[in-house]
């Protein structure tokens, strides 16, 4: 995962804002609002593809490359590195716009598997066409 890449590596997923409530002691966004985030956007990207419900199954290589500020706009983006018999895994990022600024920079980065389930929670073969 470069944190010198020139963009965002896949398609929107989710779009935020970030406030006041979702801040840490230290007065940063707390690490695990933005893990929410991504897996929303994972599971949205997922279920696209799935054509149906998904479940997370595992996320790993999370980086927090930088703190999340009150305010910034957090931009999750998925980008489908792999898709199984019944699992699909997509490589997250969140971005963010700094009010007032026009730049945006990757702040985290991390890879998620998840699961085609039908409707008892069971894994079933993913239905995107190849």
């Amino acid at each position: 995962m470069d944190e010198l890449q020139a963009g965002p590596r896949g398609d929107l997923a989710l779009r935020t804002v970030a406030m006041p409530a979702d801040t840490n002691p230290a007065g940063d966004i707390f690490g695990g609002w933005i893990m929410s985030l991504m897996d929303l956007a994972a599971g949205t990207a997922a279920a696209a593809v799935a054509k149906g419900r998904v479940a997370t199954a595992a996320v790993s290589n999370l980086a927090f490359l930088q703190p999340v500020k009150v305010g910034d706009v957090v931009c999750c983006y998925a980008a489908v590195d792999r898709i199984g018999r019944t699992s699909i895994t997509l490589g997250l990022e969140a971005w963010v716009l700094r009010q007032g600024r026009n730049e945006r920079f990757k702040v985290t980065a991390a890879e998620f598997v998840l699961v085609a389930v039908d409707a008892t929670g069971r894994p079933r073969p993913v239905l995107a066409e190849r």
